[in-house]
């Protein structure tokens, strides 16, 4: 009932119908939520005696009474999405308490130094969530007092002391808001479930579900709970845990804890915490009782739990407990997020251990999380100064320049650099700036903090915890001991290992064996859709096979010739004012291209490999500034004024819809007949050195009509004869086209018409999402950020395929070209190829195969696989209906 309840309220009510010990509680739907915005962000009515009721059955559970002076129930308000997004929205604990029942707390207690703490935490929290005081005020107020009365950690401080510091957040307060704090405990109840349902939408949460993926108009739940309590001196404590390793996939219990604190503690990174476990704490060389030697009978418990969690719901757990005077309390399970290794490795182990199916195992995997496992790792054979050591929150590694806010972080990713983001420690603020950076580096926090989970669900490089960092973020410095560094100043981390160096170390990228190997063939078992890559070099052509690539989709031949050696010969073609001067400069191009396709073709056997013939206008290959167009006519040999002519007689208003493509090869057929020459002497060539049969398809691009297929057509064909005759061989090869104008889609019937017309269609969806939305993506970036934040999409069309309106032409072109000429192959070669979302609808299209770069071919691979797994087990699921808000 996840949809209904979010994931927090299912969790808990799976956990107390299991008979765990879960604090008594109720949830408010996430129904409430939408109506919660369509009444302009107003409760509906009818709901506040219904939480009255609860309210009063929560009390009688715990032998207390909400608002009673005497034996108060405090209860923590909580978040809840059917989608895990941590740290994104916000919770308020120990709800309930003003100056009289805070009495009532430290007498039925007998702590009162427990009692002051409670109430200054809440004060803090529901002064930031709810009021809207800046949280930075109570942070301030506090330092302020421990470093006037010498007190290093909160933990020092009495109750005298917490009474003075309570006194300073409602000064500061009334100061802010023109109001004392609400000592009313149900004007602090329906504050705190309205501002719960509110930061549903704010910034964080919106970024962090634009990355993830999760539409808006799920909304959440409102959990009210019963507190327990963390933070009742030394036999208490709270704590994070995973049931096996979120980084590395082991199978231990991995996790954190801190003695006399309560959960915000851990998760915001303000104390370092301790490990679980004898063996973490070990291995880390902690100075520090783990859990399991500080309090025995309470681990013991906890791992009994665990191991009933992760049975339950077959999968690795992350988990939020509370211990209060020794007793054990369970605050929340979810499925953890994890790294990529780890997620393979859990989901390959599982398989192993019976728990699941290999397809099951497969579909476990995040495809789009692979990116993970092709972060570089440190060479330890290179040279590299160490500056200090943290925890290893998320694994690979990064170098980059040090900026100190996420706002830098962006900006800088924009402009293109690489940017390790470092800060005392994160908050969900930091969203945006964590995804821009290529690394993240706190000085406080654990391996459970905000900046660790996050960083490890983005695939993110992190190190936090490195307390030898000494920051200063207004100035934007840190130094380390003696060392000073600056904003702008290069390191490098190591997420695996903890480590931080100084500049940019050398690094080697990574073997995909093992565990990743075996996950890849299980899906290669299920999948239908062939993966190929995008290669036009040699080395892409390699680095694709090593990821499994089954042939190359597309090789755009443009991009040979722009090598220095190259394009001077390709300029002198431009410059040509004839059709002679245009074939000698393409006889001094064959010679390349024909190298070039030779390697191609032995690097890949008797795999397909799919070339484009030349696509985009001339004039992307000639200078333009006028230094350049100095030095490239005196290259040629020409007046400086006589090449700025034909620049400029070659300029387009918009060349993405100009001469290019099949355009171009009719203007000028010889550049078809060269490079349609160079494939078929370089086939001719590989067959001799391989002894095997190669097939090359030849592709022409931007086609609208039959007719331009059939004019380049024929230059192909009367070459193909040409060489044959020459070489005294046989040619094989197919001839295809792109398909990435609309009126391709329409008159795909055509296109394939006949035994003379196309043998194969490539959507290049790339140009075709450009031309349906007529939006060009070199220049579309302010219209679709502001379309993000208007919910125009749900996804870049760019990035995913737009199903219902790109998506419909592209079924038409399929079903068209397909009753022409049924079997007719169909491929995809745009960037769309390598996204999960977009593999899965080419799946139910019935595509033979998608195409895309070839650190994507893995991502392909299984995204590939589930669209085919899910496929065969696909029963209609019952959808609920939600108002959209």
């Amino acid at each position: 009932m996840k949809n209904l309840l979010g994931g927090k309220g299912a969790n808990l009510a799976e956990m107390a119908s299991l008979g765990l010990p879960v604090p008594p509680g109720f949830t408010i739907t996430t129904e409430v939520c939408g109506l919660y915005y369509r009444n302009g962000r107003a409760l509906p009515e009818g709901l506040a005696p219904q939480v009255e009721r609860a309210l009063v059955k929560v009390g009688q559970e715990t032998g207390a009474r909400f608002g009673d002076e005497e034996n108060p129930l405090l209860v923590a308000v909580r978040s809840g999405s059917r989608a895990s997004m941590p740290g994104m929205m916000d919770t308020i604990l120990n709800l309930g308490l003003n100056d009289r029942t805070v009495l009532g707390l430290a007498r039925r207690s007998g702590d009162e130094r427990f009692a002051y703490d409670s109430y200054r935490r809440f004060i803090q929290m529901y002064g930031d969530v709810v009021l809207g005081v800046d949280h930075g005020v109570f942070e301030d107020i506090l330092d302020n007092f421990k470093n006037l009365n010498g007190y290093s950690f909160d933990t020092e401080l009495g109750a005298d002391e917490w009474r003075a510091v309570i006194a300073l957040y409602k000064t500061a307060i009334e100061d802010a808001l023109g109001a004392p704090f609400p000592q009313d405990t149900n004007e602090q109840l329906w504050g705190a479930i309205g501002a719960v349902f509110g930061s549903w939408l704010n910034a964080r949460a919106v970024t962090y579900r634009r990355l993830h993926a999760i539409p808006d108009e799920w909304g959440t739940a409102v959990n009210v709970q019963a507190m327990v309590f963390g933070n009742m001196g030394d036999t208490s404590a709270t704590g994070v845990a995973f049931t096996r390793n979120p980084s590395t996939g082991a199978n231990e219990i991995y996790g954190e804890y801190l003695v006399n604190a309560q959960g915000e503690d851990v998760v915001a990174g303000i104390r370092t915490p301790q490990p679980l476990t004898l063996k973490a704490r070990l291995e880390a060389e902690d100075p520090n009782l783990s859990l399991e030697e500080e309090m025995p009978q309470a681990f013991s418990e906890l791992k009994l739990i665990f191991s009933a969690l992760e049975s339950r719901y077959r999968d690795m757990q992350d988990i939020e407990f509370t211990i209060q005077n020794g007793k054990v309390w369970m605050l929340q399970t979810r499925s953890g997020k994890r790294t990529a290794e780890a997620a393979v490795k859990i989901a390959v182990d599982m398989a192993d251990e019976g728990i699941i199916t290999r397809e099951e195992a497969v579909l476990r995997v995040d495809p789009s999380g692979f990116t993970q496992l092709l972060h570089p790792t440190i060479d330890p054979a290179g040279e590299k100064e160490l500056l200090t050591t943290g925890l290893p929150a998320s694994p690979g590694a990064a170098a980059g320049a040090i900026v100190f806010n996420s706002d830098e972080a962006e900006r800088q990713k924009q402009q293109g650099r690489d940017v390790i983001l470092v800060r005392t420690e994160t908050s969900p603020e930091d969203i945006h700036g964590m995804h821009a950076s290529a690394g993240i580096l706190t000085a406080r926090g654990g391996m459970t903090s905000h900046a660790a989970v996050v960083a490890r669900g983005m695939g993110v490089p992190c190190v936090s915890g490195a307390g030898a960092l000494r920051i200063n973020e207004k100035a934007e410095t840190l130094s380390i001991g003696p060392r000073a560094l600056k904003a702008g100043d290069v390191i490098t981390i190591d997420g695996a290992t903890g480590r931080v160096y100084a500049g940019s170390v050398p690094m080697r990228q990574p073997q995909l064996s093992g565990d990743f190997a075996r996950l890849i063939g299980w899906a290669d078992d299920a999948r239908g859709l062939a993966v190929r890559a995008n290669a036009d070099t040699p080395k892409d052509a390699r680095q694709a096979r090593s990821f499994g690539a089954q042939g190359i989709g597309l090789c755009r031949t443009e991009h040979m010739f722009f090598d220095a050696a190259r394009i001077l010969a390709m300029r002198e073609m431009i410059c040509a004012t004839n059709e002679a001067g245009r074939r000698a400069a393409l006889a001094k191009i064959l010679p390349f291209q024909r190298s070039d396709f030779i390697e191609l073709f032995e690097i890949m056997g008797e795999l397909p490999v799919t070339i484009r013939l030349l696509d985009p206008p001339l004039h992307e290959f000639l200078p333009r500034h006028e230094r350049e167009l100095e030095a490239v006519a005196a290259e040629l040999k020409m007046p400086v004024e006589k090449l700025k002519a034909r620049v400029a007689e070659l300029s387009e208003f918009n060349p993405m819809l100009g001469l290019r493509g099949s355009r171009l090869a009719i203007r000028y057929p010889e550049i078809t007949e060269m490079q349609a020459r160079a494939i078929f002497e370089a086939a001719i060539e590989a067959e001799k050195r391989l002894g095997a049969a190669i097939v090359p398809e030849i592709m022409i691009p931007l086609v609208a009509y039959r007719r331009e297929f059939d004019i380049l057509a024929g230059v192909i064909r009367a070459t193909a004869e040409t060489v044959e005759k020459e070489a005294g061989a046989r040619l094989d090869y197919k001839l295809g086209t792109m398909i990435e104008l609309p009126r391709a889609c329409i008159k795909a019937d055509k296109l394939a018409e006949g035994e003379d017309g196309a043998e194969f269609f490539s959507f290049g969806t790339n140009d075709l999402t450009q031309t349906i939305l007529g939006l060009s993506r070199d220049d579309a970036s302010p219209i679709l950020s502001t379309y993000a934040t208007q919910g125009v999409y749900e996804t870049d069309p760019f990035v995913s395929i737009d199903q219902q309106g790109v998506g419909e032409l592209v079924k038409i072109g399929v079903e068209r070209g397909r009753a022409e000429k049924p079997g007719l192959k169909m491929g995809i070669c745009g960037e769309h190829g390598g996204d999960p979302d977009s593999v899965a609808f080419f799946h139910k299209l019935g595509f033979d195969y998608v195409s895309c770069s070839p650190f994507r071919v893995p991502i392909a691979r299984l995204a590939a696989a589930q669209a085919a797994i899910r496929a065969k087990l696909e029963t209609p699921e019952k959808s609920e209906t939600r108002p959209a808000f």
